[in-house]
């Protein structure tokens, strides 16, 4: 690797291939399971929000990992899907956890991995954080 570019640089470690995949088929359950509830009529603004974060995920994280992007795009997207799991954490978990009762398995299945997309997608921000920038990667950038 020449003129310090890191692996995040030149292709997915091995570590960010194995969180994205955690994050992509977290997204693909909670779609799954909040797309049964929305097909039987259980509805409401933060299933709905939930379902478009988890379809959003599923389409566009295949696209954003494999196209080798440069670490500071790839933060970005990190950044912008790790704020918008968070919401969606606080919605199903103030929804159906809480001081009215126990969710069913479905639902608790969906806070569950509503948070595991969220800690993966944290987990990737601080690695293309320390392998991108704090290393000096995008600073590094050869013109050509």
């Amino acid at each position: 690797m020449v003129n310090g570019e890191t692996r995040a640089r030149t292709g997915l470690s091995t570590f960010l291939l194995a969180s994205s995949a955690l994050v992509w088929v977290s997204s693909v359950i909670v779609m799954g399971i909040l797309a049964y509830y929305v097909s039987i009529g259980y509805g409401g603004d933060h299933i709905i929000y939930e379902l478009v974060i988890s379809v959003l995920t599923t389409v566009f994280f295949p696209l954003a990992y494999f196209l080798r992007l440069y670490p500071g795009h790839i933060l970005l997207f990190n950044l912008i899907f790790s704020y918008l799991w968070i919401v969606a954490v606080s919605f199903a978990a103030s929804d159906w956890i809480g001081p009215y009762g126990s969710p069913s398995a479905l639902l608790a299945t969906v806070v569950a991995f509503t948070f595991i997309a969220f800690f993966f997608l944290f987990f990737n921000v601080l690695y293309d954080w320390h392998y991108g920038f704090y290393r000096g990667g995008a600073r590094t950038r050869a013109v050509v």
